[in-house]
């Protein structure tokens, strides 16, 4: 399958974390790049480094994925802009931490509304012209928390079990097309997602071989560059993958309540 000689890339959750660290990515393979995130600032200085450092193109889209009709508002901006998106980062998310009675219940719902609502629309919005085109790839952001159910962080692990399932299906149904869906899994990783999600204390967080932003972001580009349908990050993610198939729910249960305590 060819690559575009350059493309252009929109990335969700740009403006920090894995977001930022992909849009660099692109910019480094000299990729146009479209930033959308709620911070206006960040995603301007980081449009302005990206210029200087890699000649590229850095467009920048406010949009909260958190409000609904946000899908709808950056889909019209890219269009304002001229542009047309051959590869989709659908990267923003968040979670939370506690038991799921005692959280925000507003909260609850804006979280499945960035991480479900708003992949599946901005999915199902850029995808068809890279149909037409006969070229594009898709990458949504998942997690390991998406093979298994999670107490104390309910909400956040049953969105990701939707985007595993989701992307997969896509994958399927649009094998032969030239656009590829790429789900890609990290486990615990050291960006502001913890501390924004409240469990930076709990035990998941606090063990050694929390995973570096830069490494991540690296394997997951690469996913998406090959093609690759399910990719999971690291060696000891794997691992635990694999046995997830052999251990008893309620054990999965257990370990999963265990690592999201707080310590």
């Amino acid at each position: 399958m060819a690559e575009p000689k350059k493309g252009i890339a929109l990335i969700t959750g740009a403006s920090a974390g894995l977001g930022k660290e992909l849009a660099s990515l692109f910019a480094r393979d000299k990729h146009d790049v479209i930033l959308v995130a709620r911070s206006e600032s960040k995603l301007r200085a980081l449009a302005g480094d990206l210029k200087e450092s890699d000649g590229v193109e850095a467009h920048v889209v406010v949009a909260d994925l958190g409000r609904r009709g946000a899908a709808a508002s950056v889909e019209e901006q890219v269009k304002r802009l001229g542009l047309e998106v051959d590869f989709l980062v659908n990267n923003a998310g968040f979670g939370s931490n506690g038991a799921f009675l005692d959280l925000d219940l507003a909260r609850e719902v804006e979280m499945i509304d960035v991480n479900i609502t708003s992949l599946v629309e901005l999915t199902h919005r850029f995808t068809p012209a890279m149909k037409q085109r006969g070229f594009g790839r898709v990458m949504n952001i998942a997690s390991t928390a998406g093979f298994q159910p999670g107490p104390f962080m309910a909400t956040y692990y049953a969105t990701k079990a939707f985007v595993v399932s989701f992307s997969e299906a896509l994958a399927y149904e649009l094998d032969g097309t030239g656009v590829t869906v790429t789900c890609h899994c990290p486990g615990a990783t050291k960006t502001e997602f913890a501390a924004t999600a409240g469990n930076d204390k709990s035990r998941l967080f606090q063990r050694s071989g929390v995973a570096d932003a830069k490494d991540v972001a690296l394997h997951a580009y690469k996913a998406m560059m090959s093609g690759e349908i399910l990719a999971v990050q690291g060696a000891l993610n794997w691992i635990a993958f694999e046995a997830l198939r052999f251990t008893p729910r309620a054990l999965a249960r257990s370990i999963a309540a265990g690592l999201n305590r707080s310590t």
